[in-house]
């Protein structure tokens, strides 16, 4: 991904884009070309591995030797900007649309697990992950444990050993101050996803 200084994300930030993003895309290389899957993820606190799990059914796991190369990318905002919430396009016209994002590039080592321990703990504590801040809580201890069963051989775990992450925001910190502003302002009062980059522009500059 390519990354403008003024544009990087530390670490830190990165690994929350991945967080914020929840789930996103994982591709790999197979004989036939590049396949993708989209899924949820879990981090591990050291933020050393990604864990998720796809359908038994679903054929992108199928092949894989053990420790190929994935890229998992990971978008947490993003929204068309158009030139004319640009205040300084009235002096100077030379300017063109363009597209305000935050995102996460995470490359690794993909391991298939096909253990059902490793599995229940991974559904348990993906979901565990997810409902944490809703009422009612759902726990996977809810439905009947056969149940449970049934559905953990009908999925196979995905475990990435993470090489590298590389972290992206481009929020128009390449503008004037006046056309940042304007940006931001006009998108606080915008679509879902305008306001969800807007939020990410306070700070950004």
């Amino acid at each position: 991904m390519y990354v403008p200084p003024h544009f990087a994300l530390d670490d830190a930030t990165a690994w929350q884009v991945v967080v914020d993003a929840g789930a996103g895309m994982l591709v790999r290389t197979t004989p036939d070309g590049l396949e993708s899957v989209f899924v949820p993820v879990i981090i591990s606190e050291d933020r050393g591995t990604i864990r998720s799990h796809v359908a038994r059914a679903n054929s992108w796991w199928r092949g894989v030797e053990d420790a190929i190369d994935v890229l998992g990318l990971f978008l947490a905002a993003s929204a068309y900007v158009s030139p004319s919430n640009y205040p300084s396009r009235l002096e100077s016209p030379g300017v063109v649309p363009t597209w305000n994002y935050v995102a996460t590039e995470v490359r690794g080592r993909l391991t298939i697990r096909d253990d059902v321990d490793w599995l229940d703990d991974q559904v348990r504590a993906l979901t565990d992950h997810f409902e944490a801040t809703r009422q009612p809580r759902w726990r996977v201890g809810d439905s009947p444990d056969a149940y449970v069963a049934k559905q953990l051989r009908a999925i196979v775990g995905l475990e990435i050993e993470v090489t590298s992450i590389v972290g992206k925001a481009k929020l128009s910190q390449n503008r004037p101050s006046a056309d940042h502003e304007a940006v931001r302002a006009a998108f606080e009062h915008g679509s879902l996803a305008e306001r969800n980059v807007a939020a990410r522009m306070g700070d950004d500059q």
